[in-house]
């Protein structure tokens, strides 16, 4: 393998993950985030449905002891959809529940993003999500060590 193709294939690789970390930021917006970064954009694209909204049911699997054997633990609702652009850009989108609006603006937003012209746009949207998870993590983590117990043991002499 060349150095060149090498490069390209390195390059392949960082897009994919900077779609997958959109996708999944997009996946864990509220649907208030979303609507209001639409209602933000001046020109919107037309988007044509590809797939739904719909919505079905994926299996959650786990693993005993966080190494075990994995079991399934249940099964929850999944809403996904696919849009095509004008330009022909094709987004998907998925959240948990049963909002197809929801569904439906990430995918929307999964394909602005592919789009470079409008890529800083989105950017916006995701450090905004991004930090809204921060802060709700950083507070439960507040709230968990408010009830920590340190546990120690105080060595007596006797051996």
């Amino acid at each position: 393998m060349t150095s060149t193709q090498k490069s390209a294939e390195s390059a392949a690789k960082g897009a994919a993950g900077e779609r997958q970390r959109a996708m999944g930021l997009l996946a864990k917006a509220s649907r208030a985030e979303l609507q209001a970064a639409w209602d933000t954009i001046g020109d919107k694209p037309a988007a044509q449905p590809v797939r739904g909204p719909e919505t079905g049911l994926v299996m959650v699997r786990g693993r005993i002891g966080g190494g075990g054997a994995p079991f399934n633990l249940g099964e929850a609702t999944v809403t996904r959809a696919s849009i095509r652009l004008e330009d022909g850009t094709v987004g998907h989108g998925q959240s948990l529940g049963t909002d197809p609006v929801k569904a439906r603006l990430a995918a929307t937003f999964d394909a602005l993003f592919q789009q470079p012209a409008r890529k800083a746009d989105v950017e916006t949207l995701l450090d905004a999500i991004a930090a809204r998870i921060a802060d709700e993590d950083a507070e439960k983590a507040r709230q968990t060590a408010a009830t920590r117990v340190d546990f120690f043991t105080m060595v007596r002499g006797e051996d």
